[in-house]
């Protein structure tokens, strides 16, 4: 069975990166044919796709967040990590970690951590 678990701080300040790292295991961020993508969903509102990774390290990030969003893969780690950039307010959210065939998704189709929330707050 596939599980995936977020990680990672629950408080970052204005301006600071949040870090966030989903473990996958039973399947393998290094060779599934699946995406690796995150999502979020700020209080009272609808989920909003973040990015993805795939197998071979290709990235694919919302342009709302392009200059700010960063993802890696850790293949020894069987991770992936979310890096977003001068956080603000609006970023808070809470952060879900997922499995699907497809690259842009909120829907849950697949597999997702129980998600984890971020609170940005001085």
């Amino acid at each position: 069975q596939v599980q995936l678990v977020e990680s990672g701080p629950g408080l970052v300040k204005p301006s600071q990166t949040l870090s966030l790292t989903c473990t996958v295991s039973g399947d393998s961020v290094a060779t599934s044919n699946y995406y690796w993508i995150w999502i979020r969903q700020p209080p009272g509102e609808g989920r909003e796709w973040m990015g993805a990774i795939g197998s071979s390290g290709n990235t694919y990030y919302n342009p709302s967040l392009k200059d700010r969003i960063s993802i890696y893969g850790d293949t020894s780690k069987n991770q992936f990590t979310l890096f977003l950039s001068s956080v603000t307010h609006e970023d808070t959210a809470v952060h879900y970690c997922a499995r699907d065939r497809l690259i842009v998704t909120t829907q849950r189709n697949d597999y997702w951590g129980a998600g984890i929330q971020v609170t940005v707050s001085s």
